[in-house]
């Protein structure tokens, strides 16, 4: 069973299961996936965190069967709403306006989600493409919480260098660690309150480290490095974190499927930016995903 497949069930699955109280660790146990794997891959898929795209898929029905008649608090109470209010103020912070002018055409449908949702062909991803195997090596950075911004998606958890808090935050790490080497490292991590991003520095040790840090070590590996596309030319944030989500998807939409590797589960990817990003022209990142070579067993069991 390939990524396509398991991301369609587990869909599938919340859409059958929409009035429950659904979690993250329930939908990513259905997929037969581990909690972190389940989570990178549904959010390079569907451009958000699982639990961010089931509340949205919620608000879009609750205010669908509001604008066929239904009353706000039956609707709220069945969507898993306490109250009429609370719904109100879910619907306001997730979409910054209200349920009243979200009539007005702006429901959210899932094959808008996939519509809105692209990915680079393997003739683009393997453009760049290498192999490379890297030793352990540690980060040190300050993390956000994807569910914290509104109509959260994969170009905002990639592209948080752009964001001014974590910019500020990138900053003193510089000044107060002095990492060996220019650049910043993201990793993606769900836990069980949320999807979460770190966005630090490679240091050599953890001695500067200060108690509102986050430290991650990055396990020994073997990788498949991606870099990102150009694109064509512009200063444009939108267009760059656009070809980030685009690559995301394309990785898993298009390589991993037909590779001789496949995604080791049991180490961590991540995102790297150096000086090449913050290029105000064709700016470019990499994707470094931890591989292994596919054995006959695995390609046997996916093609099922």
């Amino acid at each position: 069973m390939n990524y396509r497949t398991i991301m369609e069930k587990s869909i599938d699955y919340i859409e059958s299961n929409i009035k429950e109280n659904l979690t993250a660790e329930m939908i990513a146990k259905f997929s037969g996936y581990s909690l972190y794997h389940f989570g990178r891959i549904f959010l390079a898929y569907y451009g958000m965190p699982v639990m961010e795209y089931v509340l949205k898929r919620r608000l879009s029905l609750a205010i669908h069967d509001i604008i066929n008649g239904a009353k706000v608090l039956d609707t709220a109470l069945l969507y898993g709403f306490e109250t009429a209010s609370g719904f109100s103020k879910a619907f306001r912070r997730h979409y910054q306006c209200s349920p009243k002018s979200f009539q007005k055409g702006m429901i959210l449908e899932l094959s808008d989600i996939k519509k809105k949702n692209h990915s680079l062909s393997k003739e683009q991803l393997l453009k760049d493409m290498r192999i490379e195997k890297r030793e352990p090596f540690l980060v040190v950075g300050y993390s956000a919480k994807g569910e914290k911004r509104v109509g959260m998606t994969t170009k905002d958890v990639s592209a948080l260098w752009n964001n001014a808090p974590l910019d500020d935050h990138l900053n003193f790490l510089y000044d107060k660690l002095d990492p060996p080497k220019h650049g910043e490292v993201g990793v993606f991590q769900q836990r069980e309150d949320g999807a979460y991003y770190v966005l630090g520095v490679v240091v050599d040790d953890y001695n500067k480290v200060s108690p509102d840090m986050e430290c991650i070590e990055i396990p020994e590996s073997t990788y498949a490095v991606f870099t990102t596309a150009q694109t064509s030319g512009q200063s444009n944030p939108d267009a760059f974190v656009a070809i980030i989500n685009a690559t995301w998807r394309g990785i898993f939409d298009e390589w991993i499927e037909d590779s001789e590797f496949e995604y080791d589960t049991e180490k961590l990817d991540f995102e790297y930016y150096d000086e090449r990003c913050h290029s105000l022209i064709d700016p470019v990142m990499e994707i470094w995903i931890p591989v292994k070579k596919r054995t006959l067993k695995n390609s046997e069991n996916e093609r099922k």
